[in-house]
């Protein structure tokens, strides 16, 4: 398979590398050597000769951007584009929304080169990479082989740097790929197998950065540099050892290094601690415009950090440009109220999660009574039928979501009512009848049940804390819990302590999104339905030993589990479309039977504030962490701000 730039109508199966989506390229950009396509906000340094004019910036081929937002046309450059984040961390915004990748999804959630000028994909296995002749990092070093070579022999393949071994999809069962250089902008990655993880990898929210600014990371690699220089710019970071040094410099996805050259549309200046973020954009990036001017059109970036409480607040007078993340449906109808006034409209996207909230029983809780009663098939349908998902759906979201499990949508080729409905009618009585087969018949004079080791059953459910909708949730799944005999309490916590706790088999049952990708396909890979990594909230224990390859964490101990990693394990190994169909809904029909996870409610409307002077942003979007990044795929530096 040649996927060319100049093919933009051309849409080509790539079954054999296990995506659900095909690759589409966009067209060859129109020369761009005049002086009048100058960026404004550039022109000045460009005259100074700080940098290079625009043709000698641009790539030799850079991308031409479609307009895919509501008013696909072409925009200006200029002005500040304000939102408000949570907390520092956040700053990783700017290479998930920036979303520049190797291939990237479009608004179709087809696979488009991007940083790639074309990609050759060979019986799903062989993957040759051409990069753009003349790319550039945004310090205006050469973009080359080089930087992949660097990630791969001095990065991924070296202990000290990379402790955990090679990233899970550089692995077809175990099998590392071999890496060739072809010459100077175009490098193969090659396996015995087909590979279908790496493009929606490097696609992904979080991705796979296969490459490395070389030039500048080699000054804090000792293959590349002299002890003492080393020892001084450890003494500088206040770290021991050069591999941590590294570390703290390489920051591609997080951001948090303004030193480090980046290929994303916007290039950060300010580093943490800080409480607003400022980038700037990058004189070198790759894309343009129709019109050949470079992107992005807005110069200036910022990211404030406000408390999570206030964000809808500011959002509702106006101190944001973009906003969706900090929002929820229950801000929609206070948001409306602000429009006429501060001059912003409120769209409702849809989310392609498998359930908008979701409960998830630990299995792998270090309390053996809990662990024991967790594991038990039936416990957790009592817990599914023992709530009344219609009247949340009335409460909460005005009947505008829909009640059921946690599995793919109704948009998804792979959806039955079945996978929705099993298990999730509201049923109190065959509940307690379940109950009362697991031998919890003894009640307290509250008429809650006891456990078998005689302590009352008082079922633990943490949260995030960032969800007052969560904490709403539960106090109504409280309510007819206590009518079948169980105690529902209520624990807020920090996610990342929330997700340590989880890890750690602390947690009895938290609170989550659903599936990651309710729309998925059979070409999808259906890993998000087995153990297989740490942060799986329902068995944490298990997915570290998969992800670990065996070496921590605890092999899975259910058949019904045993068999997921097994029709998953098929899945990988087969090209053949009905069979992976087949392993889909096998697998789908277990999680139904098993409710592993308890969905309550699907379709919820993302709400998203857009500035009435912020044009090319749709007004009807997918907003969605992977495939998405949420506003990624719809091309942020393609946002412009009319008069």
């Amino acid at each position: 398979m040649d996927i060319a730039q100049n093919e933009f109508s051309s849409c080509c199966s790539i079954r054999r590398a296990g995506l659900a989506v095909c690759l589409l390229l966009v067209c060859q950009a129109a020369p761009v050597a005049a002086d009048s396509l100058e960026t404004p906000a550039l022109r000045q340094a460009v005259a100074a000769g700080q940098i290079p004019p625009l043709a000698q910036r641009l790539p030799k081929s850079p991308r031409v951007m479609p307009m895919d937002g509501q008013d696909q046309s072409l925009g200006k450059h200029g002005g500040t584009l304000r939102t408000l984040v949570r907390m520092q961390k956040d700053v990783k915004l700017y290479s998930i929304y920036g979303y520049a990748r190797l291939v990237g999804y479009g608004p179709d959630l087809s696979l488009r080169p991007d940083i790639l000028e074309k990609l050759t994909v060979e019986e799903g296995r062989i993957f040759t990479f051409h990069l753009r002749p003349g790319h550039k990092w945004s310090d205006g070093q050469p973009f080359t082989a080089e930087d992949f070579r660097y990630w791969w022999e001095d990065l991924a393949n070296v202990p000290a740097l990379s402790p955990r071994g090679l990233p899970r999809a550089m692995l077809v069962n175990g099998e590392a790929p071999r890496f060739e250089i072809l010459d100077p902008v175009t490098v193969r990655y090659s396996w015995s197998r087909p590979n279908p993880f790496l493009l929606p990898r490097l696609a992904a929210a979080s991705p796979l950065f296969l490459y490395r600014p070389a030039h500048y990371l080699k000054q804090f690699n000792r293959r590349y540099t002299s002890d003492e220089k080393l020892a001084r710019e450890q003494r500088r970071a206040r770290v021991r050892k050069w591999a941590a040094l590294h570390n703290r410099r390489d920051t591609m996805y997080h951001f948090t290094n303004p030193d480090l050259p980046t290929l994303q549309p916007w290039k950060v200046r300010t580093a943490p601690p800080t409480t607003r973020f400022v980038a700037e954009r990058n004189p070198y990036f790759h894309r343009v415009d129709a019109a050949g001017r470079q992107l992005p059109y807005i110069d200036r970036f910022i990211l404030e950090v406000v408390a999570s409480a206030l964000i809808a607040a500011k959002s509702g007078t106006g101190e944001t440009h973009l906003q969706a993340r900090g929002l929820f449906f229950s801000d929609y109808a206070f948001l409306r109220n602000g429009e006429a006034d501060y001059g912003f409209k409120t769209h409702l996207w849809r989310k392609a999660d498998g359930a908008h909230i979701a409960l998830y029983p630990n299995l792998n809780a270090a309390d053996p009574g809990w662990r024991k009663l967790l594991r038990d098939a039936r416990f957790r349908r009592a817990l599914s039928l023992a709530i009344d998902r219609q009247s949340i759906n009335e409460f909460i979201y005005f009947g505008m979501a829909q009640p059921g499990n946690n599995t793919v949508l109704a948009e998804s080729a792979l959806y039955k009512d079945s996978y929705r409905t099993r298990w999730a009618q509201y049923d109190p009585e065959l509940a307690g009848q379940l109950l009362d087969e697991l031998g919890l018949n003894n009640r307290n004079s509250d008429g809650i049940r006891y456990m078998p080791d005689g302590r009352l059953l008082r079922l633990v459910v943490e949260t995030a804390g960032e969800q007052s909708e969560q904490t709403d949730v539960l106090e109504l799944i409280e309510q007819t819990w206590r009518d079948i005999g169980i105690e529902l309490l209520i624990k807020a916590s920090h996610r990342y302590t929330l997700r340590n706790r989880v890890a750690a088999g602390e947690t009895h049952m938290s609170v989550w999104s659903g599936l990651e990708n309710g729309i998925a396909t059979a070409d999808a890979s259906p890993e998000g339905l087995v153990p297989h990594h740490r942060m799986n909230p329902q068995w944490p224990s298990w997915g570290l030993y998969e992800e670990s390859g065996g070496t921590s964490g605890t092999k899975a101990g259910l058949p019904s589990v045993l068999r997921l990693l097994a029709l998953n394990q098929a899945w990988l190994l087969t090209e053949d479309m009905a069979k992976r169909k087949s392993i889909w809904h096998e697998m789908l029909q277990i999680h139904a039977n098993q409710v592993f996870s308890i969905g309550i409610v699907s379709g919820v409307r993302q709400p998203v504030v857009v500035a009435k002077n912020l044009r090319n942003v749709p007004e009807v979007g997918l907003y969605n962490w992977n495939p998405g990044a949420y506003f990624g795929i719809y091309s942020p530096d393609t946002f412009w701000f009319s008069d």
